[in-house]
């Protein structure tokens, strides 16, 4: 092999390696942070805290939805510490990591040395934006697995009785609760854009999370609305609570594709404005 040929080949390779590990050291950098170990826990106590109200309450059957359900089966408190979870904690958790993670680079002056560095501008932004879509899967299953145990010690578990009125296996529930974190994570990726994109343009954390947080608001209070019912369809949050038709049997796709492809916009346009501004941004 001439030399030319092993450098050829040598160079795709280091520069796979190369991007793999920043991939794991964004990883790292997300994970390992005191803030994101203290919003896990946080996330984790959520069903925790629902399944002893409802176990010292006494009570079953006594309320609506989800919750009236999780007395006399424990799967059920899985579905209602995500939904619960979902309004508030979850975005919460979104914004603080998202607003974060270029705007926390560029506070400690680390951002001007990786944006210099071999692995260029645009894997750096994959990078970060892979990190905030693993974080996403990681909250959302950190409820999921906590409201299991916690479900299955405090309350009876069995056959899954789903809202279209078809009972199902206990497998089959785990399977559609599993499916329902999944969905919830997805459904996260539009505000992770948003976030990300929010802290492209600033070098203060604590400004990225609150311009990201105060959007997130803002479009909520645009969905609830209805004299505005035209544009519903196109913000952020709107069918966000299609998760729940994963436990009608047959399951109903229509709105968590219609869901699911509206995230994928917000996340196409935030991470390609997010592009631009890293690009184009001056470092000397």
């Amino acid at each position: 092999m001439s030399p030319s040929s092993a450098v050829a080949v040598a160079g795709p390779v280091s520069a796979g390696r190369h991007t793999l590990g920043l991939f794991r050291s964004e990883l790292r950098l997300v994970f390992g942070r005191a803030r994101t170990q203290v919003g896990l826990g946080v996330l984790a106590a959520v069903p925790l805290l629902i399944g002893i109200a409802i176990k010292l309450s006494g009570s079953e059957g006594g309320t609506e939805g989800f919750l009236g359900q999780v007395a006399g089966n424990g799967l059920f408190l899985i579905v209602a510490s995500l939904g619960l979870s979902l309004p508030f904690f979850l975005p919460t958790a979104v914004t603080v990591i998202s607003g974060e993670s270029l705007a926390g680079e560029s506070s400690l002056g680390t951002l001007r040395v990786m944006l210099t560095a071999p692995a260029g501008r645009s894997r750096l932004l994959a990078a970060k934006m892979v990190a905030l879509a693993v974080f996403c899967l990681a909250a959302t299953m950190t409820i999921w697995v906590s409201g299991l145990i916690v479900g299955f010690v405090l309350f009876p578990v069995g056959d899954v009785l789903l809202l279209s009125g078809t009972t199902v296996s206990l497998g089959d529930g785990l399977l559609r609760a599993l499916g329902i974190a999944v969905v919830i994570s997805l459904s996260l990726l539009g505000l992770a854009g948003i976030g990300l994109f929010v802290s492209s343009l600033t070098s203060t954390p604590l400004a990225a999370m609150a311009a990201t947080f105060g959007t997130f608001i803002v479009l909520g209070i645009m969905t609830a609305i209805p004299q505005i019912h035209v544009i519903h369809p196109w913000l952020l949050m709107y069918r966000w609570s299609s998760f729940a038709d994963l436990l009608r049997d047959p399951p109903y796709w229509h709105d968590i594709g219609l869901n699911l492809l509206l995230q994928a916009g917000y996340l196409a346009v935030f991470y390609t404005a997010a592009w631009a501004r890293i690009t184009s941004r001056d470092i000397t």
